[in-house]
């Protein structure tokens, strides 16, 4: 049985990458090194509707505010790139979903295998407590990411890696075990390039690395909970849940290698997603057509909006397409 931190941390990769995982990374539990940056970001509302990003910010300070006594912090990434992504054609009266919620939702994916891994831990070092962190806690995973020597952030905010470019989704370990940290990746390898910032639909991007979400079309579609503005709605191009813009312009993300995760495959329906018949579903029918899907997190009323506000910008008001939903 490893004892030493250094085997355990080389058999915890070991077996992280067995469990399915496509990246795995050691940092140290530290002050996230753009947790002053993030409040900046806060203070200049950027976050938009997202009160909860304001309310939970001074979490994402230290690991050890998610987990007493925090000493090291597992990353790991799995790749959700589908080859011939774009190869179906989206109609006019159809919805264009982004890559990573083609599939199974990646949050139930990630989690599950983040609970085998922890079980990997416990076996290692019985006295170490831990933590599973998926998106919706309040960590500086991207931070973590590149801490751990996955990756760097991209102009467009996202985590960009050398084997997957940005089409990776991100999971963390938080532990009181202590393991050996990997060399953390340099900073940015964007260079001059501003492909993402130019190919943003509405200029949300509004600087390399400053994102400001009231401008960002996954955060009106997927986020936002009342009515789009007409400003925004206009600039949908058919987008029905999230934008893949600033990534599908990114250099990085050419020729990158398809997944190997049946789970991240397309599900028949969902990409794209016949407008006309999400407009005729009630809630039990919007959960039957898309069973286990990140789109369930956003729900059946506001996928309905959107699907409205694409029809009304090519096809004009129509009564038929109101949705049935009281």
């Amino acid at each position: 049985m490893p004892s030493t931190p250094a085997e355990q941390t080389a058999h915890l990769k070991t077996r992280a990458l067995a469990i399915g995982f496509d990246l795995v990374g050691i940092a140290s539990a530290v002050e996230p090194p753009h947790y002053a940056s993030f409040q900046h970001w806060i203070a200049e509302r950027f976050h938009a509707g997202m009160e909860y990003l304001a309310r939970r910010a001074g979490l994402r300070g230290h690991p050890n505010r998610l987990l007493p006594g925090a000493r090291s912090v597992i990353v790991a990434a799995m790749n959700y790139a589908v080859a011939d992504a774009d190869a179906v054609p989206v109609g006019p009266s159809h919805g264009e979903v982004a890559r990573f919620a083609r599939g199974t939702d990646y949050h139930r994916v990630i989690r599950g295998r983040l609970r085998l891994l922890a079980e990997e831990l416990r076996q290692l070092a019985p006295e170490a407590r831990c933590r599973a962190t998926v998106d919706s806690a309040p960590m500086m995973e991207r931070d973590f990411a590149q801490l751990a020597g996955l990756g760097w952030c991209g102009k467009n905010t996202t985590l960009i890696t050398e084997q997957f470019g940005s089409w990776v989704v991100l999971g963390t370990l938080i532990t009181t075990a202590e393991l050996t940290p990997d060399a953390p990746m340099a900073d940015s390898r964007c260079g001059s390039c501003r492909a993402c910032l130019d190919a943003c639909p509405t200029g949300a991007l509004v600087a390399p690395f400053r994102l400001d979400a009231r401008r960002c079309l996954s955060y009106w579609t997927i986020e936002h909970r009342g009515p789009i503005p007409d400003e925004m709605a206009e600039r949908l191009g058919g987008r029905v849940f999230g934008c893949d813009a600033c990534q599908q312009a990114c250099p990085y993300n050419r020729n990158t290698a398809p997944s190997r995760h049946a789970e991240f495959q397309p599900r028949p329906g969902v990409h794209p997603i016949d407008l006309q018949r999400l407009l005729a579903v009630d809630e039990s029918g919007f959960r039957a057509m898309f069973p286990e899907s990140p789109l369930l997190r956003t729900g059946c009323r506001r996928l309905q909006r959107n699907a409205l506000a694409i029809l009304h910008q090519t096809h004009g008001r129509d009564r038929a397409c109101q949705p049935r939903v009281s």
